[in-house]
């Protein structure tokens, strides 16, 4: 399965096409909740434009030779999301994945799954039907399948925290380490790609032991990480071997902090909680506080904040405080204060380019390069024929002289 993420139905099949020949489907992400999606207009923030949506499937449908399917996220309202559901399978959709979250239920404010949505959406359409959310334990999946009649389920966080939830395992979290960083030697990735899933798989390891918290986020060659992963081994060892009888897990995990096992993300109050002095006294560090309970108290602030404070002890946090910027006319990005066609520099450039105009504002000069380009290919054929200056102007064919104004 290939997943893309994309708001222009053309582009998207372009894409798909060059990857329909290297998988089973194609898969359009209509689910990311992230800033990201929301500044590429892509992912959960297209769920209100069902034309376009429809535009997408259909031309998708038309020219690809493997199924498209689609993961979506839920809207408040049950009925909406099962018409949502009804529309995309009508449009072509052969297999839809829901995570029973709105896209507002993310990061702190997550909360949990409605499965009721994910039930009400199997009931209402005739393709397969995936669930995601609240998964966290092989169990889990079972009680999923048996609630809401699903043919598959999904699972991301709890997945990233234990990789053998569907063998319904929760190994040494060093021995799943060592199976990913092996994985990794034999097919090389971005060390950010490394870095960011031994967070999740370490995660209630290194809350006890915060100098190789330290030392995973500064590490700069998978060598270094895999001796981090060596020194975590070592000290989980001596922790067991020093174990007392009976004695039983901490922070209220159901196994040792060196096992595998899900995270329950704390909501917005215990995330200040832990982000308060008990955090610090227990020599844990908390985890960030919601932006909009930032009121300037360093305790709740992030650390990296906290260090931008002591640089600056009079710069403020306060969102209401923050500037406003004016929205580019095409995509809604912020535009260049001194652009002339108000937009920002990518919509810029390709107006620019097209109308063959200038913006100072951005940099960009193709009307000045363009008629550079003809004076310097009209003095060109007067040196080279002479005559051409007693028989008048010479007609310049605007194709070349536009590409030479690109190439400059």
């Amino acid at each position: 399965l290939s997943q893309f993420c994309a708001n222009d139905p053309e582009v998207f099949v372009q894409a798909a096409l060059l990857a329909q020949d290297y998988c089973d489907a194609i898969d359009l992400n209509l689910g990311c909740p992230q800033m990201i999606a929301k500044r590429g207009h892509y992912g959960a923030f297209l769920q209100e434009e069902w034309d376009l949506l429809q535009r997408m499937i259909l031309l998708a449908n038309e020219k690809l030779s493997v199924p498209i399917t689609c993961k979506i996220r839920v809207f408040p309202e049950i009925d909406k999301t099962v018409k949502y559901a009804q529309m995309l399978e009508k449009a072509g959709c052969q297999l839809l994945t829901v995570h029973g979250r709105t896209k507002e239920q993310k990061g702190p404010l997550a909360g949990v799954a409605s499965w009721e949505h994910i039930q009400a959406v199997r009931k209402a359409v005739s393709i397969p039907v995936f669930a995601n959310g609240n998964i966290q334990c092989l169990s889990d999946v079972e009680e999923c399948i048996r609630k809401t009649g699903v043919h598959g389920v999904m699972s991301a966080e709890g997945n990233l925290h234990n990789p053998a939830l569907f063998e319904g395992r929760n190994p040494l979290v060093w021995e799943m380490a060592e199976e990913y960083l092996e994985i990794v030697q034999k097919y090389p990735c971005p060390l950010s790609y490394v870095r960011a899933h031994l967070f999740k798989l370490w995660h209630h390891t290194l809350q006890v032991y915060q100098q190789l918290r330290e030392e995973l986020a500064k590490v700069k060659t998978l060598e270094g990480i895999v001796d981090v992963n060596r020194e975590l081994k070592l000290r989980c060892q001596e922790e067991i071997a020093n174990q007392k009888e009976g004695e039983k897990p901490k922070e209220g995990l159901p196994f040792f902090h060196w096992i595998c096992q899900p995270y329950i993300r704390p909501g917005p109050k215990e995330r200040c909680k832990e982000n308060g002095a008990s955090g610090t006294e227990k020599g844990v560090r908390g985890k960030r506080a919601l932006e909009e309970e930032e009121d300037g108290n360093s305790e709740l602030l992030s650390k990296n904040k906290q260090k931008k404070k002591l640089r600056n002890p009079n710069k403020s946090f306060d969102p209401s405080l923050k500037p406003k910027y004016a929205k580019c006319d095409q995509c809604g990005n912020p535009k260049g204060n001194k652009c002339v066609f108000n937009m920002c520099r990518g919509c810029c450039k390709k107006r620019a380019f097209k109308e063959t105009a200038d913006c100072p504002g951005h940099g960009l000069l193709f009307k000045t390069k363009y008629e550079k380009s003809l004076s310097w290919q009209s003095s060109q054929r007067v040196i080279q024929n002479p005559e051409i200056s007693r028989r008048g102007a010479v007609d310049v064919g605007e194709t070349a002289v536009l590409e030479a104004a690109g190439d400059s």
